[in-house]
């Protein structure tokens, strides 16, 4: 089924589509992907219900605010590939995700305290800024920092290229493998150090980096978000009559692409569909799905530039199969099948799996080859993949996903306030050309 030959170009061309995608519905709006969910973490969605509980694929707006729990931690991954990862008891605010007259993106994230880490890809002449404490940095140029704030101390380190710290005692240059502490009980004085100490974290930032490098190039140049998560947990064929399409490992027959997810509201947008699968981003927003006998379902990137989230497919469904619909008179998020905010302690290492689960609940990158255990599973119905640890398990004091972790005295140190209600937004709940 899986046709490593198309791979290459069919990441191209989507990737070409991609750069020419237009923005949805309000002039300023971006929608950029919270892209991975581990352990709690929450998001207001400046709709005026307070805090919910977040979970994977949920689209970040303008005036998002995010943060974890001490077992929390959470990655962001924006529409060139760039990536944001923040660790237990972290907050973060996207004050801004705008477009300028030229058609340039224009982000600013807040830091309001705790712990993250930036990969900056620096494409296309776009505008990054991070604050942070009574900090800044613009970013002119790829970047790879760990930064962290708190009431009366912030740092930042650099892994890429040397940048500039603009804040009340000025410009201070950081060199590339070089820290800059700040001091909140004296004006945030600046103090550069040669050295810097290994963080509990480091390590699920660099194997998380290296499992988007990975499976977003894959032989081609790949710039979409989500694009890595396609080529880990699918494949592409080519089928006579119906293009090229790509299906998820261990679809099954009966399997379809709306079982489980969750609408959640936006406020000027409405609801939005999030689906449960760990895939589960560009093929939901770009493109259409079509069911295909003897196949199943399968996406079929394309449409142009059209962008738009929801139910879509095209052609005549399996027989039976109904599309979820989007919710009426209500702003809660509404769940569907196996979706929605659900907060686990920790992934699944290891056991089962079988067809029609469609990747649902295998951790990215666990597994080095989910296309041989998928021939297997498709053979026998089910197959039973190896134990093996998520990003980070391994690294020192981290414990793996679920475990907060031990951060340095002072930071990491947020509020505890109590969860919100449920709600959320997304544009359009119909499907295209049915």
């Amino acid at each position: 089924m899986y046709k490593p030959r198309l791979q290459g170009m069919v990441f191209t061309a989507l990737a070409c589509a991609l750069l020419t995608l237009p923005a949805t519905a309000d002039s300023q709006a971006r929608i950029v992907r919270l892209s991975d969910v581990q352990g709690t973490v929450q998001i207001d969605k400046n709709s005026g219900l307070g805090f919910e509980n977040a979970f994977a694929n949920l689209p970040i707006t303008q005036g998002t605010q995010l943060r974890t729990r001490e077992n929390g931690r959470a990655e962001i991954e924006f529409e060139d590939g760039s990536t944001l990862r923040v660790t237990p008891n972290t907050s973060v605010e996207f004050s801004t995700l705008g477009l300028s007259d030229t058609g340039k993106r224009i982000t600013v994230v807040d830091l309001a305290g705790g712990r993250a880490y930036l990969n900056w890809l620096g494409k296309s002449g776009d505008e990054f800024t991070l604050k942070f404490s009574r900090e800044k940095v613009e970013f002119g140029q790829a970047a790879h920092i760990r930064v962290a704030s708190s009431s009366s101390m912030a740092e930042i380190v650099s892994f890429k290229n040397d940048l500039e710290v603009v804040g009340p005692s000025g410009t201070v240059k950081l060199e590339k493998h070089k820290m800059v502490s700040f001091d909140g009980s004296n004006d945030d004085k600046a103090t550069v150090a040669k050295n810097f100490d290994q963080d509990p974290y480091d390590e699920w930032d660099r194997q998380s980096i290296e499992y988007h490098d990975q499976y977003s190039k894959n032989d081609s140049t790949s710039n979409g978000y989500g694009s890595s998560d396609l080529s880990y947990y699918g494949g592409y064929t080519s089928l006579a009559g119906y293009g090229t399409l790509w299906q998820p490992y261990f679809a099954g027959a009966g399997w379809n692409p709306f079982m489980d997810g969750a609408w959640s509201w936006y406020p000027g947008m409405g609801y939005m569909w999030a689906s449960a699968y760990p895939w589960g981003w560009m093929p939901y927003y770009y493109g259409n799905w079509m069911f295909v006998p003897g196949y199943g379902w399968g996406w079929q990137p394309g449409g142009g530039n059209t962008w738009h989230g929801g139910i879509h497919y095209v052609g005549a469904a399996v027989a039976g199969f109904q599309a979820p619909v989007a919710p009426k008179g209500t702003v809660n998020t509404v769940v569907v099948g196996r979706g929605g905010a659900v907060v686990a302690n920790a992934p699944a290492m290891g056991g089962v799996v079988k067809n029609g689960s469609a990747g649902l609940g295998i951790p990215r990158g666990s597994v080095g080859n989910l296309r041989h255990f998928n021939t297997q599973a498709a053979k026998t119905g089910s197959v039973e993949l190896p134990a093996a640890a998520p990003f980070g398990a391994s690294s020192w004091r981290a414990g793996g996903y679920g475990s907060g972790g031990a951060h340095p005295v002072g930071f990491g140190q947020v509020g505890n306030a109590g969860v919100g209600s449920s709600g959320h937004s997304s544009g359009g709940g119909g499907h295209s050309a049915h």
